[in-house]
């Protein structure tokens, strides 16, 4: 029977184009199967079959379990641990306990058992082999026949007998087919299943229509223009900046072709999906005013920390930057990789005036400047300390401004720098601490780097304390100590008083 089953494994590895060992391994587990019904369904047999010589022997198997695993369940496949170790102490939980028991013979009966785990087996390795050939594939754009149509989604044919599927989240809303239909797909990935590797393709990836466009635009292989990013509401409507690597090359004009034949077929591969050619630009604030159109951007307030822009528009035009349901500008964020809030132009000139307040509030309490000063230097466009310092010359142009004024500026402004570097902290002084006599706001500032930023906090020091300020004496600390105090000794006469009136009252 040995050179039986070595005929059978070549024949039919031969016939499918299998690996001998996944025919071995189907037999082993027909023979197996066969052993349990002949013998007992419940055990569990393991069968071991020579690969040079076709000969086989049968065992019983027992899984070894701990004492007190809650696990246990039969005795007939499972054995407790104290028990296994007395057939051989070598061995520990996890394990299996092997008992050689009669092998059947390799007959009609043992062969019609084995051809249904044969045939799965085959058809499982068959399906491997073929899917195997499209993970090269992977990010690249496919092409097949509608197979048919499911309830987990659209079946194409790939040819070679292969078969890729289109997951329903992955379809277009108006994707309309027929058995035989051609469609094209973006393969996105190759997920291992039960039933072995799937091949997914997806009509909603934003690649697909990268893909699409490269296949239409020849400029784009021979990287005359490059696609930067892309942005999609599947079946609706998408955007996708590109840039030219040539002087003279229209970017947009090209990916639309003559008379938009480019771009239409595109779109007609998509089900009607509208789609805007966006040019890209380097500076972030053009490359969102491009990305609104057909709005007509105002104005762009820029939140770099945070990475938002404010867009304002004309009224008229607020509901086409929006869109519908919010399309146009969740398109525009998605390419641009900014949040972007659409406000009117009436609004957006209103939240400016606040951002101008708020930086020339923070200049003067910084700088310990006065309001003209502060004004001026928002209106030339400088926001942050940091400006005063990295643009020194273009401070120095500030037509109000005298080279002397600059120059103080700058040096106050690095002075607060660093004061924020040293403590780590940014906080501000309390109204109190700035309010207090005797008390300018570059003092203030200095006590706040040091973790003081209250009337209450400097009145907790000791003198000794405070001598680590520059220009710090040990009089003008103590000075500003007690004044800090002060609160303290009014509040004990208020409570002598009170006292004193109340014995009054009694006596």
């Amino acid at each position: 029977m040995s050179k039986e089953i070595l005929y059978v494994v070549d024949a039919i590895s031969n016939e499918k184009n299998v690996d001998r060992e996944i025919i071995f391994e189907a037999v082993e587990i027909a023979l197996a199967t066969a052993t349990r019904k002949k013998n007992n369904p419940d055990i569990e047999v393991k069968v071991d079959i020579d690969r040079e010589t076709g000969d086989y022997e049968t065992f019983r198997v027992w899984e070894i379990l701990d004492d007190e695993s809650e696990e246990f369940e039969s005795t007939e496949r499972q054995i407790l641990y104290s028990y296994a170790i007395k057939k051989d102490p070598s061995l520990e939980v996890g394990d299996f306990v092997r008992e050689p028991m009669e092998s059947i013979g390799f007959g009609r009966i043992a062969a019609q058992t084995a051809k249904q785990v044969i045939v799965q087996k085959v058809r499982q390795a068959e399906r491997e082999r073929i899917v195997e050939g499209f993970r090269d594939r992977i990010g690249t754009l496919v092409l097949g026949t509608v197979k048919r149509i499911d309830r987990r989604g659209i079946v194409l044919d790939m040819g070679d007998n292969a078969e890729a599927l289109i997951p329903r989240e992955e379809m277009l809303p108006k994707d309309m087919v027929r058995p035989g239909d051609r469609m094209r797909g973006y393969l996105k990935e190759i997920i291992d299943g039960g039933r072995g590797p799937q091949i997914i393709i997806s009509r909603t990836d934003s690649n697909l229509l990268i893909e699409l466009l490269k296949l239409e635009v020849p400029e784009i292989g021979q990287e005359m223009i490059d696609i930067m990013a892309a942005a999609r509401d599947p079946g609706s409507r998408a955007k996708i900046a590109v840039r030219a690597n040539m002087p003279n090359l229209d970017p947009v004009g090209a990916c639309v072709g003559m008379r938009g034949s480019r771009i239409q077929t595109v779109t007609n591969e998509l089900n009607d999906e509208r789609v805007d050619i966006i040019p890209w630009d380097d500076d972030i604030a053009t490359f969102v005013i491009n990305a609104m159109k057909p709005a007509e951007v105002l104005s762009i307030v820029v939140d770099e920390e945070k990475k938002v822009m404010r867009i304002g528009v004309d009224e008229e035009q607020l509901s086409q930057a929006i869109g519908k349901g919010g399309q146009n500008v969740r398109l525009a964020s998605e390419l641009t990789g900014w949040q972007l809030d659409i406000m009117s132009d009436v609004e957006a000139e209103e939240e400016s005036a606040k951002e101008r307040a708020l930086i020339q509030d923070k200049f003067i309490e910084k700088l310990d400047i006065d309001e003209d000063i502060a004004n001026i230097l928002v209106e030339e466009g400088f926001t942050t300390l940091d400006d005063l310092v990295y643009y020194f010359d273009d401070v120095c142009e500030i037509e109000e401004f005298n080279e002397e004024l600059a120059e103080e500026l700058r040096t106050r402004a690095q002075n607060a720098l660093l004061t924020q570097a040293i403590s780590g902290n940014s906080g501000s002084p309390a109204e109190d601490l700035l309010g207090m006599d005797t008390m300018d706001n570059a003092l203030a500032y200095k006590l706040a780097a040091k973790g003081i930023y209250t009337m209450e906090d400097l009145a907790e020091q000791a003198t000794d304390e405070l001598l680590d300020i520059e220009e710090m004496t040990e009089e003008r600390a103590g000075e500003l100590i007690m004044i800090a105090r002060a609160p303290w000794f009014a509040d004990e006469e208020d409570k002598k008083e009170t006292s004193a009136d109340t014995e009054a009252e009694n006596g």
